[in-house]
């Protein structure tokens, strides 16, 4: 290999060398705090550089996370709407299973993308990814009035505090959710956690807003 090919590879590795670099960094130190100088040095680069490929830090930051959420997103929605499209019959005979198998969809795909969720939930604080759990509570939310309505769910509450303690308590399912990711669980212990997670929170919906029928 020439001088000019080695150079040619070296300048192509670079973004490569830059991200594995930044999510070091930012895992360790999160966002605020986390040295670009460090990161730079770590991936044998100049700042400069790193400003030229990502515009600022929080460029860099984004690169790294913001194509795993959108993924997420989409598959989220996905899930939603695929469901949303069956009969109504159908819709009330699967709703517990099926909604127990897009949540395993979800938590394996965190588990894939494990980095960027330890990014996105512990180390995002200084970002516009500091609050990303509202976009998925906000379609979750969408949904479950649907279903509600299609199911013929009773409201025992009026429809603003329905619509704020959906919000509440679909917010914290979500937040227990990402909890196998900041407890360290295994997968295996992140679906044992799950499945009781899914009980506790089914059973909650059902006591507030009884059954189909009621």
């Amino acid at each position: 290999m020439d001088e000019g090919e080695a150079m040619a590879k070296q300048i192509e590795g670079v973004s490569e060398r830059i991200i594995e670099a930044a999510k070091r960094e930012f895992l360790e130190n999160g966002y605020t705090d986390a040295s670009l100088r460090t990161i730079a040095t770590a991936a044998d680069t100049s700042t400069n550089s790193i400003y030229v490929r990502f515009g600022d830090k929080e460029g860099l930051f984004s690169a790294i996370v913001e194509p795993v959420l959108n993924e997420m997103i989409e598959r989220f929605i996905k899930i939603q709407e695929d469901f949303h499209q069956m009969k109504q019959e159908t819709q009330i005979e699967i709703m517990p299973k099926y909604a127990d198998g897009g949540t395993a969809e979800l938590v394996d795909y965190m588990y894939e993308h494990l980095d960027e969720f330890r990014l996105l939930l512990d180390a995002s604080y200084g970002t516009r990814f500091h609050n990303f759990v509202d976009e998925l509570v906000r379609i979750e939310v969408e949904y479950t009035y649907k279903y509600m309505e299609i199911a013929g769910y009773p409201i025992k509450c009026s429809n603003a505090m329905t619509e704020k303690l959906l919000h509440i308590v679909t917010t914290s399912r979500f937040e227990s959710i990402f909890e196998v990711i900041r407890h360290g669980m295994s997968r295996e212990e992140a679906t044992e956690y799950i499945d009781l997670l899914s009980c506790y929170h089914r059973q909650g919906f059902l006591a507030v807003f009884g059954t189909v029928g009621q």
